[in-house]
């Protein structure tokens, strides 16, 4: 088995989504800024300072264009509370991913010297910013928002996130601040990234399937930060390696600034076929495990779990089943995921992953021919029936395989109001019964056609 690098180039590719943090004081409205942006009640208002902790993020679009926006929380910048400091690193961390930041100020309020700190962060950034001031509900209060210039960051954009007044003149500067994307030549070769929590062995476990000190291992989370892409060939099959890595200097590393992020992980799952979504054998699956898993379930991306540091675990006979069994609840996934137990340090199962990853891809791509696919829902109506509504049976006429990537069928029935969502996990179990599809999403949509 031959697993020799090509290729390594790095290439800093970003993403199609540009990302837009909403930062500022504690209690200006970022939430409902957010909220009001993605069109949904996703982050938590409270009138208690504070309530938003970890950033939350979402996709949001306007005009035709596509965007993830993420709240952040209060931005207290003198405070030494161990609570403060955490939210303090997490914003300064969106603020690093960011394209284009919303800097949110409160007219009620007034120019305040926490608003001062937060301008003197932002400028340093060297990132666009626009400056929002908020709970601009009253003409007088709109008037009054001039007194924010005295921050020297340029034009300001005065309005209500609660109303909605003015936030269509801030999305439209928003989007003309996005940067404008060169065109990149992408390889013709599966995709794999390799996501997971700060310090769970991203970089130890890229360097160990190429063999070589590729990217520099450290134990502080924060060693790695940009995305780096690795050109290798695995037994004849041309793979690019996603690495939620870039190298920064020693010197530039900020105690804590990675410890929630998320961000990079959106970036490399965006990009790839499969996701290596790695975690913690000692730790076992953590809350921010859940977020990243969340990702790629939205997103409809294949997935290998790789659960590391196996080496460190005291196992019996039935460690690893409970612990299969740990991941697949604690993060969301079906028994279709396959999940790996591996060390990163010492090696162990290192070598199944490219081949459970090329596996995965396969599955992707599979197809099933329109008379196979129409012979299994026959089979399975004719084992378990529709569900009826109000005396009103569901039928099926037709299925079609749509798409692949993720595999895509289209089911033509009498009325699509009468498909229960456990009948859809019907249906899509005897799919997988028939084909697999290893750690692979299924897309199933149901459409109305007549008899005729």
């Amino acid at each position: 088995m031959t697993n020799e690098p090509m290729t390594n180039v790095n290439w800093d590719l970003m993403m199609s989504e540009p990302i837009v943090a909403i930062v500022g004081r504690p209690n200006v409205g970022k939430s409902t800024l957010f909220n009001r942006l993605v069109g949904k009640r996703l982050a938590i208002t409270d009138e208690v300072p504070g309530t938003t902790r970890d950033r939350l993020y979402a996709e949001a679009d306007w005009g035709g264009v596509n965007f993830i926006l993420v709240d952040t929380g209060g931005l207290e910048l003198v405070s030494n509370d161990d609570l403060i400091a955490q939210v303090r690193a997490q914003a300064q961390t969106a603020i690093a991913e960011a394209d284009v930041i919303l800097f949110l100020v409160d007219v009620k309020d007034g120019l305040t010297a926490g608003d001062e700190e937060v301008a003197r962060v932002l400028r340093r950034s060297a990132k666009p910013v626009l400056l929002a001031v908020n709970k601009g509900d009253s003409q007088v209060r709109r008037e009054a928002a001039v007194e924010f210039y005295a921050l020297g960051l340029g034009e300001l954009y005065p309005i209500s996130a609660l109303h909605g007044t003015g936030t269509g003149d801030l999305l439209d500067q928003v989007v003309a601040a996005f940067p404008v994307e060169e065109e990149r030549e992408e390889l013709e070769a599966v995709k794999i990234a390799i996501v997971g929590r700060p310090n769970v062995g991203k970089s130890s476990l890229l360097n160990k399937i190429l063999g070589q000190e590729r990217a520099i291992v450290h134990e502080a989370p924060g060693t790695t930060r940009d995305a780096i892409d690795t050109q290798m060939e695995w037994e004849g099959e041309p793979v690019v390696l996603i690495d939620t890595a870039g190298i920064r200097r020693k010197g530039r590393i900020q105690r804590g600034v990675e410890k929630y992020s998320v961000l990079r992980a959106l970036r490399a799952i965006n990009r790839a076929d499969v996701v290596l979504l790695l975690t913690d054998a000692v730790e076992g699956a953590t809350a921010q495990d859940a977020h990243i898993a969340g990702y790629i379930l939205e997103e409809a991306k294949s997935v290998v779990v790789v659960v590391n540091k196996w080496d460190l675990v005291e196992k019996d006979t039935y460690t690893m089943q409970a612990y299969v069994q740990h991941i697949c609840t604690a993060l969301r996934f079906l028994d279709y995921v396959p999940v790996l137990f591996v060390s990163a340090l010492t090696g162990q199962r290192v070598d199944q992953v490219l081949p459970t990853a090329l596996r995965v891809q396969e599955a992707r791509l599979m197809r099933i021919p329109t008379a196979e696919l129409n012979r299994i829902v026959q089979e399975a109506v004719a084992r378990h029936a529709p569900p009826s509504k109000a005396g009103k049976r569901l039928r099926f006429y037709y299925a079609t395989q749509a798409a692949v990537d993720p595999p895509t069928f289209v089911f033509f029935v009498n009325d699509p109001r009468l498909v229960h969502f456990s009948y859809e996990r019907y249906l899509e179990n005897r799919l997988r019964e028939h084909y697999g599809f290893l750690g692979t999403p299924l897309r199933l949509s149901f459409r109305k056609r007549g008899k005729g």
